[in-house]
């Protein structure tokens, strides 16, 4: 039975066993759609990226990503967590400025940083935003969130895609995100009731709420219809298939 080599990474945090897991396969060369689908399904990650020789000019890799239940066009801690394993891997050379990942949705630049020969930091440029369609009743779609109307923004809630469509709705207050609990079935109710689909739903407030930090923006990403800037790497391991 072949082996395949995985790393393993925690995206988005400086601590270890926090942020979004990530698995990030080098070497996937003979795998089908359906197995790598599988594999993801199997590690139960919200993501695991499959890296492959580049298919389109100006790229340096093929990236696919899979979340358990599909595939992405594209998704940024996966793009951000795979920088970083392939700085670890050496695909990425030490103090190079830019990659290109050739993604779902087409060439997707990264700008990177430096401390020596450690990947720093990388930034992501992703496609401009396209806008779609709003909700209509906030009554109903605040119900669906377990939180009362006036918890809400002023601003609609409304489709907002820059490759992977998400619905985003501006709360009031931090108190507001934290306190999202999401009924899936009001929740596809009151998309429906707009005319749009069921998305993954952002959430996010400008509110400091007494923060100290230097954050603008507080924010929470719930997925409920999808069955699924640094990195910290746990030890890689091995799956047979």
């Amino acid at each position: 039975m072949p082996v395949y080599r995985y790393l393993h990474y925690d995206v988005f945090t400086g601590t270890p066993f926090e942020g979004n897991q990530l698995a990030v396969f080098p070497e996937p060369a003979g795998l089908s759609t359906e197995e790598m689908q599988t594999i993801t399904r199997e590690m139960n990650f919200s993501e695991c990226t499959f890296i492959f020789p580049p298919e389109t000019p100006g790229t340096h890799v093929r990236m696919r990503i899979f979340t358990p239940g599909e595939e992405l066009p594209m998704a940024g801690h996966p793009t951000i967590g795979s920088t970083f394993a392939l700085a670890e891997e050496g695909v990425i050379r030490p103090g190079q400025e830019a990659f290109v990942f050739g993604l779902g949705v087409g060439p997707t630049p990264v700008s990177l940083e430096w401390k020596g020969t450690a990947l720093d930091f990388a930034w992501m440029t992703q496609k401009n935003p396209q806008f779609g369609g709003e909700i209509a009743d906030r009554a109903a779609f605040a119900g669906a969130l377990g939180i009362a109307p006036e918890d809400l923004g002023a601003p609609p809630p409304r489709v907002v895609s820059c490759g992977v469509p998400f619905l985003f709705a501006a709360l009031a207050s931090r108190a507001a995100v934290d306190g999202v609990v999401v009924d899936q079935k009001g929740y596809a109710a009151a998309c429906r009731g707009s005319g749009l689909d069921e998305l993954p739903l952002f959430i996010f407030t400008t509110d400091r709420g007494g923060s100290s930090g230097e954050e603008a923006v507080y924010s929470r990403m719930l997925a409920p219809p999808v069955a699924g800037s640094s990195a910290i790497p746990r030890p890689g391991a091995s799956m047979r298939l």
